[in-house]
């Protein structure tokens, strides 16, 4: 059970810039409620959604717009509303006066402007800039797991989690020496040691973000079932489904790419060694789940 009262002013992120301002006020199953300003003469648009079945509804609280639909021009003020679901082309909106209105919307959106996400992400970038080996891969790794999460039927709120947990999976790496990310031979015990902080350092820096859950992810990456991982040498269903996802995806991703101190290996090859772990290093369901879709693309 959870129950949120919301004083005035409270939000769980905002977002202000030159001419409008949005606020998160809550989230759950994959839907968001917002609070957007827009000030005077600005236009902003409905644009249509990558999934039909997408719902937003906009109920106008103070200010005055124009909305220009199918050539006709309609006035909009307070306590007006619309609802957009699989529209084919961008409705136009123009703000005669101030505006502030509510915005809900039933798929995750406030991420892709959130100030906290954009930061992290950039040192993400900055860690996988230091290894010419590694760019693109949290990309590659949050693809993966977000393929794997719905032949699993993981529901809305975990896939968002675990999105946001596969992008930033490796950001504790951003305090490892580059020397170590790079090197091409063997790791000494001491410099290993260093990589086995990136989890936990990587869990520090994303709590307090507004999606629970995904410090806890990030810092069960690297464990693995038989209880041979790091930083707690974990086992079993004491890691989360959604770490044990990014587990394969992450090493799926790492044997598949070139690296310093090795070319990278067929994508069969990878999968004989994920399947020849299960059950001691790497969940059979998510294993067999990633296998179908690697089928399902011909990409084995």
């Amino acid at each position: 059970m959870a129950f949120t009262i919301g004083k005035k002013g409270f939000n769980l992120e905002q977002v202000t810039f030159d001419h409008y301002d949005i606020s998160l006020l809550a989230r759950g199953d994959g839907s968001e409620i917002m609070i957007q300003s827009i000030t005077k003469d600005n236009l902003f648009y409905m644009y249509p959604a990558d999934n039909p079945n997408v719902m937003e509804f906009v109920y106008i609280l103070q200010g005055e717009v124009i909305c220009e639909l199918d050539g006709e021009k309609v006035c909009l003020g307070p306590h007006d509303y619309f609802t957009s679901t699989n529209i084919k082309e961008p409705i136009h909106f123009t703000v005669l006066e101030d505006v502030v209105y509510l915005w809900v919307i039933t798929e995750p959106t406030f991420y892709q402007l959130s100030d906290s996400i954009t930061r992290l992400k950039e040192i993400v970038d900055k860690v996988e800039e230091k290894d010419r080996y590694t760019f693109k891969h949290s990309e590659r790794v949050s693809e993966y797991a977000v393929k794997i999460a719905k032949k699993l039927m993981l529901s809305k709120e975990k896939l968002e989690n675990l999105y946001i947990a596969s992008l930033l999976h490796d950001i504790g790496k951003i305090n490892t020496p580059e020397e170590i990310l790079t090197k091409p031979g063997k790791l000494t015990d001491d410099e290993f040691a260093v990589i086995k902080l990136h989890p936990s350092d990587g869990a520090e820096m994303v709590k307090g973000l507004y999606y629970e859950g995904v410090a806890g992810i990030i810092e069960q990456h690297h464990e693995r079932l038989n209880g041979s991982g790091y930083p707690h040498g974990l086992k079993g269903d004491e890691i989360l489904l959604e770490a044990r996802i990014i587990a394969v995806s992450d090493t799926f991703d790492a044997m598949t790419e070139d690296r310093a101190y090795r070319k990278a290996f067929n994508m069969q090859f990878a999968v004989d060694e994920l399947t020849r772990l299960v059950n001691t290093h790497y969940d059979k369901e998510v294993v067999e789940a990633f296998v179908e879709v690697l089928k399902e693309e011909g990409r084995i």
